[in-house]
Parts: structure tokens; C-alpha cells; sequence
């Protein structure tokens, strides 16, 4: 997975990221061995502490 970037929405008070994946499996399928990786594990991070809320939308890039 690639992060292009990140943004704060002050207003809405909401974090917004765009991340991409270009892979044989598909992003879920990916986004789910990345999560249960043990490398992630390591990090000792849950979302779930953190995360309210997650709106996952797939765009397609314009140019």
C-alpha cells in the first residue's frame, strides 16, 4: 500500500488519508494480511482505541 497523503477536516474533526494498492489480491483482501500481520502486532496500536468511526470509498484518479 502507498499513502499519497493526509489531511485534518478542523470542521468535521475528521482525519483523511489516501492510500492506494496496485496487487494481485484485492485492497480488502490485502488491507485484512496487513492487520494480521505481525509486524503491525509489534506496534502494540488498537484502532479500536482511537478509531470512532471508518468510511472506506474507492475513487478512480482523473489525471
Amino acid at each position: 500500500m502507498e499513502i499519497h497523503g493526509a489531511w485534518l477536516d478542523h470542521e468535521r474533526n475528521r482525519f483523511i488519508w489516501v492510500l492506494s494498492y496496485d496487487g494481485p489480491e484485492s485492497f480488502q483482501e490485502r488491507n485484512q494480511q496487513y492487520r494480521d500481520s505481525p509486524k503491525r502486532a509489534e506496534m502494540g496500536l488498537d484502532p479500536s482505541l482511537y478509531l470512532v468511526d471508518r468510511v472506506i470509498r474507492e475513487v478512480t484518479p482523473v489525471y
